[in-house]
């Protein structure tokens, strides 16, 4: 005997709790359904975000953080330190138990808001007179059917042809995150968001961090001037960045893996490693789905086809996050599900990906939203630019910590933001005051006119935005 819902949640990842949470609200009877396991076999609702991805790479940035601050920063300060060391079975350890509060978390959530949650893989089984019949495989097998459903079903690292994932030698983000010990020679392939965190994180605790980078351009998706200066400071805390690589072939020894490739100048190289991360993107989740059950229609990435409302061509079946098109964050995820629940309710939201932030947690942080300078000309669109620099600024001074900049885009004859670029401290906090201004329809000028607390990183955007109109205050 099946279970019957107004909505069955396929994922229990950012966007499908979420859109599950937000369902229950809104009145539906709601179930979710997600397969992750904990180390006992429990379940472990988050998806890759809580469980292999943001939270657990975040809790390693912090630790991997604190080290480095400790061996190079502390001493400025006054603080004497002797026979410095890390537990790095601590430090993972740390990060699980930050990771599980975060799966209990979830848990507690969908049930507060009485959320049926099923442990286990969802999968199509048929179009029904009710809905569609899903099947849960888990430790107990049970059949729901689902009026409305949801798929978020997220997405998995991209492996190197001709190297597969054993997540011992070559690691995906997964295997990256649970290295017991600091390797001597660690290579990363792909310069992105988890190649450059990942790399970092190692690079602070004493590995030799190489990384192989296929485009010519160095973070080509960030606004030029803003990347160029992340790939000073990378460069000079130690990270060897290789732009304009071909791949030739991966081998992979007792003790070590080998990297054939050829340089930006078409020069044979090698690079030998202990550990070797494959960072080169993600796929659309779509594997066990049994989407052809119901005729789902996939697009040639195996992504499932939306339109800008997240419906698919099936009547009642919604997809979001990295699942569907776009940009494959969490917080994108998020914002889709709950205006995919909203849109079941018979409300009209809206998910504007032009004010969706991006952000890199390396130190210093990128983080940026709206249009690039490089967009911009590219369509032929007339701009205003500000830029101000951390080292101009007496908050980021006193924390020691001037890398970087705010940098600033408006349209030259309306001053409508168009871009907040920022590489610095905290940016990932800062990149909000310009997400809610894009929202807004703010101008530069309105940033302006609008006092910032003293002394605080909040001044550069300020200063920033002053720098549009060739009048900064403090530089």
């Amino acid at each position: 005997m099946s279970k019957q819902f107004d909505v069955v949640v396929i994922g229990g990842g950012p966007g499908g709790y979420v859109a599950a949470i937000r369902a229950a609200q809104l009145g539906f009877s709601t179930a979710c359904i997600d397969e992750w396991k904990n180390d006992k076999g429990g379940p472990a609702p988050g998806g890759t975000c809580t469980n292999v991805g943001c939270i657990p790479s975040k809790a390693l940035l912090q630790s991997s953080e604190h080290y480095e601050h400790a061996e190079h920063s502390f001493a400025d300060h006054g603080i004497s330190l002797s026979n410095l060391s890390i537990d790095v079975a601590k430090m993972l350890g740390r990060k699980d138990a930050v990771v599980k509060q975060n799966n209990d978390g979830i848990l507690y959530l969908l049930k507060k808001n009485k959320v049926t949650f099923f442990h286990g893989r969802g999968s199509f089984v048929k179009v029904t007179d009710a809905g569609y019949e899903i099947q849960v495989t888990g430790a107990a097998n049970e059949l729901v059917v689902g009026k409305h459903i949801i798929v978020a079903t997220g997405s998995t690292a991209r492996s190197l042809p001709g190297a597969p994932f054993d997540e011992d030698r070559i690691l995906s983000n997964d295997g990256a995150l649970r290295i017991g010990e600091v390797p001597d020679r660690l290579g990363v392939i792909g310069s992105g968001v988890i190649g450059l965190e990942m790399g970092s994180v190692w690079r602070r605790l004493g590995s030799e961090v190489t990384v192989l980078e296929g485009l010519p351009t160095f973070l080509g998706a960030v606004d030029q001037q803003i990347a160029k200066e992340a790939h000073k400071a990378f460069t000079k805390q130690g990270l060897d960045i290789e732009l304009g690589v071909k791949i030739d072939k991966v081998t992979v020894g007792k003790s070590s893996v080998t990297i054939s490739y050829a340089n930006a100048k078409g020069s044979a190289m090698k690079l030998e490693v202990d550990k070797l991360i494959i960072s080169i993107g993600r796929v659309p989740n779509t594997v066990g789905l049994n989407a052809e059950a119901v005729g789902l229609q996939l697009d040639e990435r195996g992504a499932i086809v939306v339109d800008a409302e997240c419906r698919t061509h099936l009547p009642n079946v919604w997809a979001v996050g990295d699942v569907v098109r776009g940009p494959m964050l969490a917080h994108k995820a998020e914002e889709e599900g709950v205006a995919v629940a909203e849109r079941i309710a018979g409300q009209h939201p809206h998910v504007n990906f032009n004010t969706v932030p991006w952000v890199i947690y390396t130190s210093p942080e990128i983080a940026w939203v709206g249009q690039t300078e490089q967009q911009l000309k590219a369509e032929g669109r007339e701009f205003k630019a500000g830029t101000f620099p951390f080292m101009a600024n007496g908050r980021a001074r006193a924390m020691g910590d001037t890398t970087g900049m705010v940098k600033m885009l408006a349209d030259a004859k309306t001053d409508e933001i168009l871009g907040v670029h920022i590489v610095g401290p905290f940016a990932s906090e800062l990149i909000a005051e310009a997400v809610v201004a894009m929202e807004f329809k703010a101008s530069a000028e309105d940033i302006a006119r609008i006092c910032h607390a003293h002394p605080s990183l909040s001044e550069s955007t300020k200063e920033a935005a002053l720098a549009v109109d060739k009048r900064t205050l403090n530089f």
